[in-house]
């Protein structure tokens, strides 16, 4: 290792307990990970009960800092994930759904032609910068088949390596669970024989990865009599994209056997629960949605394999986790893992995503930084996920090169100190801590400290809303718009939500 590869690149400072360093000083490299369609029912966040079967990402945040009440600003792959790569709202930047010729802001956006995304800006501040598979939107199962690229920016990477995978091409028996019949929304599954994975998207991502690793830690094989590094001196931005759990879901025995179908317990659902929410919040009702219609049995199966999925995902994270500890460089490398969206397993009659209730839009978000002087901790305030960039312009100690017109905050001080107060301020223009999200053509939503609040459509009309009160019903099992006792706070929110809608609409001056 060089003298530029050292701890004190991101170590905690004993006076202030800041992440630093000097400008001219070592930086730090990045391992930036992102998990496709996974909710919270994870083991750092679920209830024990589940009994889920992630230790890896346990162990990342036994070393870290767990997001608790992190939020996507979209419900679907391309917008979501176009949205924290710019760091900026999707209205901002115009990726609005999921097509590929428009899921890049510098496309569906011509005036933010020169707006970086946060790997591009990384790029041009020296950092080494490298994709893996799926970070922008890409065709899973589909386009993955055939090697495709989908939507990306080339700009963003000095080397990207597309994914070519068989999805639901492996050989084997592919059980459809659900009825529809497009292959990236309907629930199907596949107990893969030991020894078979091999083929498998994510494992052939961090196969990929790992030799990413090895080039830029100058790893010598046994018996090699040189050794090769490419620009030693700069660090690296790895972005690596796992695409389970999302459907088709594929997983090795193994991990299916971990959850047996019959000891599923799925969501209770008291009766009449969508009887007092607006239409189009019902869109994926499971006897709504033609595509889903599952019997109890299928609901069953498909959250087995859900689960399956993300013990599968979460192998192959720690082989990542293995090699930076093989290789030396963990304690120079900061580890960001996060998923662009959450998914609804029932809850709600809900399937899938797209809705705007907790489970769709709240997203697992686990940071760990080495040296930190507490870690394992957890931070409660609310962030969002276009928090992202800045939060690594400013571990990248680039934080003041940082293009003016992003529009989260950085993370840093709840990464230090995960209770102090959310860094999202009033100048936001959330007046508060809160997070925005949008879905569809009409559906907004606002995540405070203690409500949610959603509106289907540009005016409040009354039966176009939805009012939750987390602190007394964190199921959003009770709507509280049509309530006359809750007036004055939903006044309260649809001023709120007019201020951030106003300044995610203003059209960009980069």
């Amino acid at each position: 290792m060089t003298a530029r590869v050292v701890l004190a690149a991101v170590a905690l400072t004993a006076a202030t307990g800041a992440i630093s360093r000097a400008q001219d000083g070592p930086r730090p490299n990045i391992l930036f990970v992102v998990a496709d369609d996974l909710n919270t029912r994870i083991g750092p966040y679920a209830d024990p009960s589940l009994a889920l079967h992630t230790p890896n990402l346990d162990r990342l945040a036994a070393r870290g800092v767990r997001f608790t009440r992190a939020y996507t600003q979209y419900p679907v792959c391309g917008p979501a994930r176009a949205s924290f790569m710019s760091g900026l709202y999707p209205e901002t930047n115009g990726v609005t759904d999921n097509g590929f010729e428009t899921a890049n802001h510098r496309v569906a956006n011509p005036a933010l032609a020169d707006h970086p995304t946060v790997a591009g800006f990384l790029r041009e501040q020296g950092y080494y910068t490298a994709r893996v598979s799926k970070i922008f939107h890409m065709g899973v199962p589909g386009g993955i088949e055939r090697g495709e690229v989908g939507s990306d920016d080339p700009d963003s990477w000095d080397f990207a390596v597309n994914i070519m995978a068989p999805e639901t091409l492996t050989p084997g028996n592919l059980e459809k669970l659900s009825r529809g019949d497009h292959y990236g929304s309907n629930f199907s599954r596949m107990i893969l024989p030991e020894g078979h994975e091999v083929t498998q998207a994510d494992v052939l991502a961090t196969d990929q990865a790992i030799a990413i690793l090895e080039n830029r830690a100058g790893a010598k094989p046994p018996g090699a009599t040189n050794r090769t590094k490419l620009d030693e001196d700069a660090p690296f931005f790895l972005a690596v994209g796992f695409v389970r759990p999302h459907v088709p879901l594929i997983a090795p025995q193994r991990h299916f056997a971990r959850y047996p179908d019959d000891e599923v317990e799925l969501p209770e659902v008291p009766a009449g629960d969508l009887d007092d929410v607006p239409e189009p919040a019902k869109r994926n009702g499971n006897d709504i949605a033609r595509r889903f219609r599952m019997d109890t049995a299928e609901q069953r199966k498909s959250v087995a394999a859900y689960h399956a999925s993300i013990s599968f995902m979460d192998e192959q994270l720690g082989r990542l986790l293995d090699t930076l500890e093989r290789l030396g460089l963990r304690d120079n490398t900061i580890v960001i893992f996060t998923s662009d969206h959450g998914y609804n397993l029932g809850e709600h009659t809900m399937w899938q995503k797209s809705s705007l209730w907790e489970e769709s839009v709240r997203v697992p978000l686990i940071v760990s930084v080495p040296g930190m002087r507490n870690p394992g901790g957890r931070a409660d305030s609310i962030v969002e996920l276009i928090d992202l960039y800045p939060t690594l312009a400013e571990m990248g100690g680039v934080g003041d090169q940082a293009p003016s017109i992003l529009q989260g905050r950085s993370l840093v001080p709840l990464i230090e100190s995960p209770t102090t107060a959310s860094p999202v301020t009033s100048d936001s223009g959330l007046a508060g801590h809160a997070a925005y999200t949008i879905t569809g053509s009409s559906g907004a939503s606002l995540r405070t400290e203690r409500w949610r609040y959603n509106r289907w459509g540009e005016e409040a009309e009354g039966d176009n809303e939805e009012l939750y009160d987390h602190d007394n019903d964190p199921g959003e099992l009770r709507n509280l718009a049509l309530d006359a006792d809750y007036a004055e706070a939903l006044d309260r929110l649809r001023a709120q939500l007019a201020r951030v809608r106003e300044r995610a609409r203003k059209p960009p001056t980069p």
